[in-house]
């Protein structure tokens, strides 16, 4: 439905930009044009570390388009489906720090307030291994809230739409319910339990199969899929999986906390040339 374009500004050749334009055929679909907007609206404002920054957006021949920050690396899931080809594994110090950076984006974005000092409420709701950027120097990014939503905002999704990868929604996004920032750290620790394990958490032999097993929400313990994952660390990971949103962590903060305590005790501290590194080298 939109194509990306590496660009270089003019002013500065140096400078690299990845641009998202709806493709053509698919310009007046409202829905989309929406969609689009509405990430730009929402993302342009945010300034994270660990989020990939809109730099400009606009139309073109009434073709909509996102400027962003070019990130020079790889995303989550081929970087996963590398390693499950070469039958290696997810370090487990680079897992933990990973998904506690994706979690400080996160928390960032749910405390976002406007200019009135409103909060936002935005929730992403599309959490996956492929909305995952580790650059080659180490940054870790989450990217693409194309479904992004600001709860405190008339931006209500029609009754029984869902929206985002149906093997990382929530039970309750699977549901078609509202969702608040606790969707997302449901959805971010299914990233978190697939790296550890290189296996999919969920699956279905069709959409509708898939749907029912997420809205069932029944998680095996990640160390009886992957032995070398410490009971402890299953212990972390299990809580932001709760099937009941107030059983999970109050806030994204507060899991990404669990996770850092965890790995500076258990394996010191990680820097982003320990993952610059890990990303080169696969």
């Amino acid at each position: 439905m939109a194509e990306v374009f590496k660009a270089t500004v003019t002013a500065d050749p140096e400078f690299s930009v990845a641009i998202k334009r709806i493709l053509p055929q698919y310009s007046q679909h409202r829905e989309l044009v929406t969609m689009l907007i509405r990430e730009a609206s929402l993302t342009v404002g945010l300034s994270h570390p660990n989020i990939v920054p809109i730099l400009d957006f606009g139309a073109v021949d009434e073709t909509y388009f996102i400027a962003m920050e070019y990130i020079h690396g790889k995303d989550l899931k081929s970087m996963m489906i590398r390693l499950k080809t070469r039958k290696n594994e997810f370090p487990i110090p680079l897992a933990v720090h990973t998904m506690a950076q994706v979690l400080r984006g996160l928390d960032y974005a749910h405390h976002k307030c406007d200019n009135f000092g409103q909060p936002l409420q935005l929730v992403h709701r599309d959490i996956s291994p492929q909305n995952v950027m580790i650059a080659f120097s180490g940054p870790i990014k989450i990217l693409d809230f194309g479904i992004a939503k600001a709860t405190a905002r008339d931006q209500v999704t029609q009754a029984g739409v869902l929206k985002g990868k149906f093997s990382y929604m929530s039970p309750e996004q699977a549901m078609g319910d509202p969702v608040d920032p606790r969707t997302d750290i449901f959805s971010a620790g299914v990233v978190l339990w697939e790296m550890l394990t290189l296996e999919h958490c969920f699956e279905g032999e069709t959409d509708v199969e898939l749907l029912q097993n997420v809205r069932a929400a029944r998680i095996r313990n990640p160390s009886r899929v992957n032995k070398k994952v410490p009971a402890e660390l299953s212990r972390i990971l299990l809580k932001a999986l709760e099937k009941k949103p107030r059983k999970r962590y109050a806030t994204a903060g507060e899991f990404s906390d669990a996770l850092e305590n965890y790995q500076k005790e258990r394996f010191g501290v990680i820097t982003e040339a320990d993952t610059s590194a890990f990303v080169r080298n696969l």
